[in-house]
């Protein structure tokens, strides 16, 4: 997989079901919003497949719950592969459900040996289901445990080894959850490996009263690119995606966006 992405919103639709985008190499797909038969989210990911490669990004995966995996969830999730063969198939690195209960909320993960162990065996399982290998995506975060026993690169890093999956590196996450906890941002990209970084994601970020806040309603900021021109460096076979899910503008405007991470990736990734 490689070129520059852009997630797919319903403002754009249209233009995208046309046929192909100048200046976008393919787009990436919210799973869950195609979790159903028929409906219109499933049509028009089936014609924009037609033109593009596409890409899942699933929020409901929950490979870090101590509930046990979603059998149903993943016979969809393995017939919506069949069907529109997205290039990669990609989730988030925490947990959504307790008991039964859906939080609809992406929480943390204690980076444990024993959490470790859990997360590879899950994930061990559901590559098993799928047939293919999945990514999983550095999370945002605003709260850590007690007890760390990894950092949240090292966790990363063993459980792509162990479980044999690939990483999505969200690039503006690493800057939010660095700012919120005082981490190296340099560090922690210095600590993935290489090979096992199938994508990149760029997006924007609000300021709460104390914390930054992973809201993806705003342009990337420079801090964010300064941090892409290093994980291009380290990362110069990734692919690139740039997410937008609130106040979301005009495609041309997402698309000159994206455009600049191409220069950045041409000037640092060589």
């Amino acid at each position: 997989m490689r070129g520059f992405g852009l997630g797919l919103r319903r403002p754009h639709h249209a233009q995208a079901m046309r046929g192909p985008v100048d200046g976008v190499d393919w787009f990436e797909v919210i799973t869950e919003n195609l979790m159903v038969d028929g409906g219109n989210p499933r049509r028009v990911a089936r014609e924009v497949r037609a033109h593009h490669p596409v890409v899942l990004h699933g929020v409901g995966l929950s490979i870090g719950s101590t509930d046990p995996l979603d059998a149903r969830y993943l016979d969809r999730l393995a017939a919506l592969c069949d069907e529109l063969e997205p290039a990669l198939v990609s989730d988030h690195l925490c947990w959504t459900t307790l008991g039964g209960h859906n939080t609809h909320d992406l929480l943390p993960m204690p980076y444990t040996e024993a959490a470790l162990a859990h997360v590879a065996a899950r994930v061990a399982a559901v590559q098993e289901r799928l047939g293919r290998r999945i990514l999983l995506e550095n999370p945002s975060t605003y709260a850590v445990y007690r007890g760390a026993e990894l950092t949240e690169a090292a966790f990363l890093a063993e459980l792509a080894t162990r479980a044999d999956c690939g990483l999505l590196l969200d690039v503006n996450n690493v800057y939010v959850s660095c700012t919120n906890h005082g981490w190296d941002a340099r560090a922690y990209l210095a600590s993935l490996p290489a090979a096992r970084v199938g994508y990149l994601h760029l997006a924007g970020h609000s300021h709460g009263e104390t914390l930054l806040i992973d809201t993806h309603d705003a342009p990337v900021i420079e801090e964010v690119w300064a941090l892409y021109a290093e994980a291009v460096r380290r990362f110069p076979d990734a692919a690139t995606c740039l997410e937008r899910d609130d106040d979301i503008p005009a495609l041309d405007v997402l698309v000159a966006e994206l455009s600049r991470a191409r220069a950045v990736a041409a000037e640092h990734a060589a």
